[in-house]
């Protein structure tokens, strides 16, 4: 009988022992990610959890036509065009949310209720925490952890921040991620001179850059462009995002 409780107890010893030393892990983990996500406050990333992604499948498909573009561009050498065109499309209350925008994700739980299609309610910060660091498939640790990101992001991150870093790293066609790199392979010309109505084409092609092709747009894209253009009107031009805080 003794014997039986020694070992029970041994087993339980064993068993707080690794549940501590996980949790010890574990705690380990999220203080390393929550210091580079502030550090990332002041570097610049040299690469996004999407990025490495793309070049890892091109090179195992043996992808022969894939060219990889990304030039980074500090906040002043973009076009304010380009910052208000994706706002415009893809999250207009970026500056007055803090992270998520609730209206929107009641807006597509009802949509999704009724059957309709929904376009998603990510904002363009919860959008750069995915790129950065996480991955494309839906499941509930993926939105677990882009949620915990995103309050650390927007806790630690000016806006202005997060606007820059997203239009460094969104993807705009194949390989091709970031304004600046779009802008040269689209338009020949640095993302500082984009047009209002060549940044709002770009913008088009956020939701699915592999079906949405800058370069040959189709009737829906063209739709969708003269769309964002009168948004940015609507949002009052680039004075709505030159002041971000």
């Amino acid at each position: 009988m003794r014997q039986r409780r020694r070992t029970v107890n041994k087993r339980s010893s064993l068993i707080a022992r690794g549940l501590r030393g996980l949790l010890k892990g574990l705690s380990i983990f999220v203080v390393g990610i929550c210091g580079v996500v502030v550090a990332l406050r002041w570097i610049d990333p040299p690469t996004s959890a999407f990025m490495l992604r793309d070049r890892v499948s091109a090179f195992v498909a043996d992808d022969r036509s894939y060219e990889f573009r990304q030039e980074w561009r500090d906040w002043d050498e973009i076009s304010l065009n380009a910052a208000l065109a994706v706002v415009a499309a893809e999250d207009q209350q970026f500056p007055h949310h803090h992270g998520f925008d609730f209206k929107q994700i009641d807006k597509a739980l009802d949509d999704r209720r009724q059957g309709k299609r929904s376009r998603g309610a990510s904002t363009i910060s919860q959008q750069v925490v995915k790129n950065l660091f996480l991955w494309p498939a839906q499941s509930w640790l993926r939105k677990g952890a882009e949620a915990a990101l995103t309050i650390v992001v927007e806790a630690t991150w000016p806006k202005q921040r997060i606007l820059e870093i997203y239009l460094n790293i969104a993807e705009f066609g194949k390989g091709t991620f970031g304004v600046e790199a779009a802008s040269q392979r689209f338009f020949r010309k640095n993302a500082a001179g984009l047009s209002p109505a060549e940044a709002a084409l770009l913008a088009t092609a956020l939701p699915s850059p592999r079906r949405f092709k800058v370069n040959a747009a189709t009737p829906y894209m063209k739709q969708r462009q003269a769309w964002v253009e009168r948004q940015m009107r609507l949002l009052g031009g680039t004075a709505y995002v030159s002041n971000l805080d």
